[in-house]
């Protein structure tokens, strides 16, 4: 395969661009699995870059389950109508939508479980490990394990993508970023399921 035929494989898989692509395969040594994974390195610097940017535009995605059981709404933002308007930006939304009805978090961040409730778990936690026989100080670390979990659970950008599970919900906005160039926000969500 030539340099091209490399570059182009590999930016139509990624969805990078041509000369970010073109460098990553060179820095990787022409190595194409190594190339993705430093586009995808980069795209996390470009998109950490881009957090502090407002995102006033975007869409509303939505999602209804085929037996019209469960609906999805969800508002996702971005910089300009130029990107809202972008098929990978439309893509997410459509994306995440579905992933809500499926996976049904019950909030977009870590920083919106109130104090009280982690506390609370973490207690639950505490008390279930404690009566199976553990120390104190073992149970506490067995507690902020299951907190984690709970968070996977409970947190939208922390679920694992119901599409491909190697990535968290987080991770795909992350690289949605990166191809777009523009900083996107999940801003809210509702999700209703018929006799919930």
């Amino acid at each position: 395969m030539t340099q091209m035929e490399q570059i182009k494989k590999l930016r139509e898989s990624s969805g990078a661009g041509m000369m970010d692509v073109k460098k990553a395969l060179e820095d990787a040594a022409w190595d194409n699995d190594k190339a993705l994974q430093l586009l995808r390195e980069r795209g996390a610097v470009k998109a950490a870059k881009k957090a502090d940017r407002e995102a006033r535009e975007g869409l509303i995605g939505n999602y209804l389950h085929h037996n019209g059981r469960v609906a999805v709404l969800v508002e996702v933002n971005c910089e300009t109508d130029f990107v809202a308007r972008n098929e990978e930006f439309q893509r997410l939304c459509r994306d995440l939508s579905m992933h809500i009805a499926m996976a049904n978090p019950r909030y977009v961040s870590s920083e919106e479980i109130p104090a009280s409730e982690l506390e609370k778990e973490r207690q639950i936690y505490i008390q279930a490990a404690m009566n199976e026989g553990k120390p104190q100080g073992v149970a506490e670390k067995i507690a902020e394990g299951r907190l984690k979990k709970f968070r996977e659970e409970t947190v939208l950008l922390e679920q694992p993508f119901v599409k491909d599970d190697k990535i968290r919900i987080a991770e795909l906005v992350q690289q949605v970023i990166a191809k777009v160039g523009e900083n996107v926000v999940v801003r809210r969500f509702c999700r209703f399921e018929v006799g919930a």
